[in-house]
């Protein structure tokens, strides 16, 4: 599914820019997200997000695979995995800047792909979760990130520059950990709201109903064990 969101945020589309191109340093403002460590071009982390009873976490990684400073475009892979096999994840995200006033506009592209429990709420409500989490997102960067000392990290390199830094003696071989907090998972029925959630409602009430009667169904299997185990005793 395809979905577009936008943002603003209050400075220059050049320091927006170097913002956006440190994954490490605005991972944090991500709801749900936790980087857990770097390996070359590649970023590692879970995102976790709750749906009524049901929690989903989904491990994976990102890399910048386009950074293109003289149109101010910025394309993203991703994808993950449910960790209990329970449904996977991919999107391709491309950001569109641009000066607007004294400000920047960020546009954001998404061509998501995603199975499992949490697609059941189709394009609709995943449109307006998006929407609220990308909310969530840009002011946790205004609060957390624009407001602070300038970022001493470095932008990540090129395909290119990142390979042949790669072959270099002098840099370290492996993925580097990285110590952040672990991350609250994102409660998707809050982010819904309003008549959203009350068509999530339904559905999530649904799974809630068969997730119980199939420990019903456990139980009383195992009850009947039992009784067929003293039986033959």
């Amino acid at each position: 599914m395809k979905i577009e969101d936008e943002f603003q945020v209050e400075v220059p589309v050049e320091d927006a820019w170097n913002v956006l191109l440190d994954v490490e340093r605005i991972a944090p403002c991500l709801p749900g997200a936790q980087l857990q460590e770097v390996d070359g071009d590649e970023y590692r982390g879970i995102v976790k997000v709750k749906v009524g009873p049901i929690t989903a976490q989904y491990k994976g990684a990102a890399r910048i695979v386009q950074a293109d400073e003289a149109s101010r475009t910025i394309v993203l892979e991703a994808e993950g995995r449910d960790t209990r096999g329970q449904g996977n994840a991919s999107a391709s995200i491309t950001a569109t800047l641009a000066s607007e006033g004294t400000g920047t506009l960020v546009k954001i592209d998404t061509d998501l792909n995603i199975t499992g429990k949490v697609a059941q709420f189709g394009r609709g409500v995943m449109a307006d979760v998006s929407n609220k989490l990308l909310g969530q997102f840009a002011d946790n960067l205004r609060e957390n990130v624009l407001t602070g000392e300038p970022s001493t990290a470095i932008a990540p390199a090129s395909p290119a520059a990142a390979a042949e830094s790669a072959e270099s003696p002098t840099q370290p071989s492996g993925p580097r950990a990285v110590d952040a907090p672990e991350a609250e998972p994102v409660d998707l029925m809050d982010a819904a709201g309003g008549a959203v959630g009350k068509r999530v409602v339904p559905v999530v009430g649904v799974v809630f109903l068969l997730l119980v009667l199939r420990s019903l169904r456990k139980r009383r299997k195992r009850r009947k064990e039992r009784k067929s185990r003293q039986s033959e005793a």
